[in-house]
């Protein structure tokens, strides 16, 4: 069994990630965040960074995927089907360049189409979606306290987060690669609420156990 989270900055992914290993006995796998060394150059100069960023989070999304599915369950906090839709994201604020986005796009395509030969199954059993309100994400954000992500410190930051909020929900509902669900992050505090984490959990339980990986 795996399964990958998906949502914006702040949503909480990985800390359901780490809620559901230890509900499922299973190993997590996140995101490289705090170590990342190409994130807060890419806060500081967007344009110049968008490209290195996107590839780097590509290649150890890529390398944790495949060690992911070489064992029996596991819970990803960040799926590799989102990638596209930063990049893109960032292409149409002017931060990529049309030939940026060209070798991004094949590269991605190529890694796709490698992943089934890397393992047993070719998607995830179950995708988790967080879905978050702006205002709640931003209370995440500055609880999280990371100076680059604050928008008060660069205002440029409240139309990306916009722009990414907007398109998350088409994303979401055209994503097909395996059977999906959503949680509300807005009414469903699973971190610092204990009936609602149970909650949580319960949902996840019910969509696991209807396709029998459970």
């Amino acid at each position: 069994m795996m399964i990958v989270l998906s949502g914006m900055i702040g949503a909480g992914k990985s800390s359901l990630t780490t809620i559901l290993a230890e509900h499922l006995g299973t190993q997590a796998f996140y995101e490289q965040v705090d170590d990342n060394p190409v994130l807060p150059l890419f806060y500081a100069d967007p344009k110049k960074y968008a490209f290195l960023l996107q590839i780097y989070f590509l290649n150890k999304r890529f390398a944790s995927i495949k060690r992911a599915l070489a064992d029996d369950n596991n819970v990803l906090d960040r799926s590799i089907y989102e990638d596209s839709l930063f990049f893109h994201i960032n292409a149409d604020m002017g931060r990529a360049t049309e030939q940026e986005v060209q070798v991004y796009d094949e590269l991605l395509d190529n890694m796709m189409e490698e992943l089934p030969y890397a393992a047993h199954k070719k998607a995830p059993d179950l995708l988790v979606h967080l879905e978050i309100s702006y205002d709640k994400m931003l209370e995440h954000i500055k609880k999280r306290g990371r100076s680059y992500e604050q928008p008060e410190n660069d205002s440029s930051l409240v139309g990306y987060y916009h722009n990414l909020l907007d398109r998350y929900d088409a994303w979401y509902q055209n994503y097909n690669y395996s059977p999906k669900m959503q949680i509300n992050c807005d009414q469903l505090d699973f971190v610092d609420n204990p009936v609602d984490r149970q909650k949580v959990l319960a949902l996840i339980d019910e969509q696991l156990k209807k396709r029998g990986t459970l």
